[in-house]
């Protein structure tokens, strides 16, 4: 832990100095790079509380988080993001070096510049003008409640000793959060388009239909798996899961992998091998999905195909933060800064979002995503700068309707 007493600077945060910085910063999963080295001083120095915490799990490399609190008092509103990036691929095929961040016409190339350090930028700088504001008050009692940062280096990679592990230490110590903006690219075509008020639920299977090996010339002394495997797969596939809901899109089942590891032509092969994601709404859990896939299954199969199913243990469930005030004032403060009332969405894939739900309502915010995890990821300066007055205005209006 670290806190210094609060410097007070009369010049706003820079967002885009601050992303500039955290793009040079190599912090390709799951090595921190710096970015969080640079954050914890930046933010320490500026009077937040600062915790740096490096988490383990068996099997999985170590990991560097980091949290941060301006002010003691509840309400306790809360950014959550990540530093850690994809690997750029060859530095070659990109206009500028991945982690230069060269700005080039008003535009800031780097690989997280979208995805998701502009995000972080943006609040961090938000933040810090809030700390500045009230820097004269080194004892926080007239502060309307605190604000903190929520930073993993893992969201890109296994997702195992980021987030969720962070969560259940801050509950350790009782540290309470009450609301959470998490600033994941959400914009689909123009900055304030679109909000994330929910996700949809993801789970993976593998589906093995068992045969017996044999010479292909000798076809009844072997069992050929892969007719089977056919038709087990259009029997997932025939009817739709579900028509979706006011709030979310149907749920999806996605056959990503068919392989039954034979690479000669004369041989029966005698496993064949499927494996499914499936994104789904609040129509089903993990629990309930699972059972329909296998009474789908067993109905195809009958008494011909034999086969197993197994589920893997890391499912994560829909969720949904039911409209309200806090989405109402977040949906005001997008609309103050860009002139756009974005739209209620609950599509896409997995965030942390999923592990932050079960601690505080939370909506995902940010920039657009389009070259997110591309050559050239880049964005706008103009719209890392608009995005920071968003984060501003959500702060300022949260204190006004929650604060003490």
């Amino acid at each position: 832990m670290s806190a210094t007493p609060s410097v007070v600077s009369a010049a706003p945060a820079d967002p885009v100095d601050i992303l500039r910085t955290l793009i040079r910063c190599p912090s390709v999963t799951p090595a921190e790079g710096g970015a969080l080295a640079y954050l914890d001083a930046v933010l320490s120095n500026a009077g937040f509380a600062t915790h740096r915490v490096t988490l383990t799990g068996p099997d999985t490399p170590d990991v560097e988080n980091l949290y941060a609190r301006f002010g003691t008092r509840g309400p306790n509103l809360c950014f959550a993001g990540h530093t850690d990036v994809v690997p750029p691929g060859d530095a070659a095929h990109w206009r500028f070096p991945p982690f230069e961040g060269a700005i080039h016409e008003g535009v800031i190339y780097g690989r997280g510049a979208v995805d998701m350090k502009g995000g972080v930028a943006a609040f961090i700088a938000a933040g810090l003008d809030f700390a500045g504001a009230h820097g004269h008050d080194p004892d926080h009692a007239e502060l309307p409640g605190s604000i903190s940062f929520l930073l993993t280096g893992d969201e890109e990679g296994p997702a195992i000793n980021g987030t969720e592990k962070l969560l259940r230490w801050l509950a350790d110590r009782d540290e309470r959060i009450d609301h959470c903006v998490l600033g994941e690219p959400t914009s689909r075509a123009t900055l304030g388009d679109m909000v994330k008020i929910g996700r949809r639920g993801s789970l993976s299977g593998t589906l093995t239909v068992h045969g017996r090996q044999g010479h292909v010339g000798y076809p009844h002394l072997a069992e050929n798996p892969i007719p089977g495997m056919v038709k087990l797969l259009a029997a997932l596939k025939a009817e739709p899961l579900d028509g979706g809901n006011a709030h979310f899109q149907a749920s999806n089942l996605e056959i990503v992998s068919v392989d039954v590891g034979n690479p000669a032509f004369n041989v029966i092969p005698a496993e064949a091998r499927a494996r499914f994601n499936i994104r789904f709404n609040d129509l089903w859990t993990p629990d309930t999905l699972a059972a329909e896939i296998e009474r789908r299954l067993r109905a195809a199969a009958g008494n011909e195909v034999r086969f197993t199913l197994a589920f893997e243990a890391r499912s994560s469930d829909s969720f949904l933060t039911a409209p309200g005030e806090f989405v109402d004032l977040v949906v005001e403060a997008i609309a103050a800064a860009t002139g756009r009332r974005p739209e209620l969405s609950t599509t896409g894939g997995t965030s942390d979002a999923r592990f932050i739900k079960d601690h505080c309502p939370v909506v995902e915010f940010g920039l657009v995503g389009t070259s997110m995890h591309a050559v050239d990821e880049s964005t706008p300066v103009g719209e890392v700068a608009a995005l920071t007055r968003v984060y501003a205005g959500v702060i300022a209006r949260y204190f006004a309707l929650f604060g003490r």
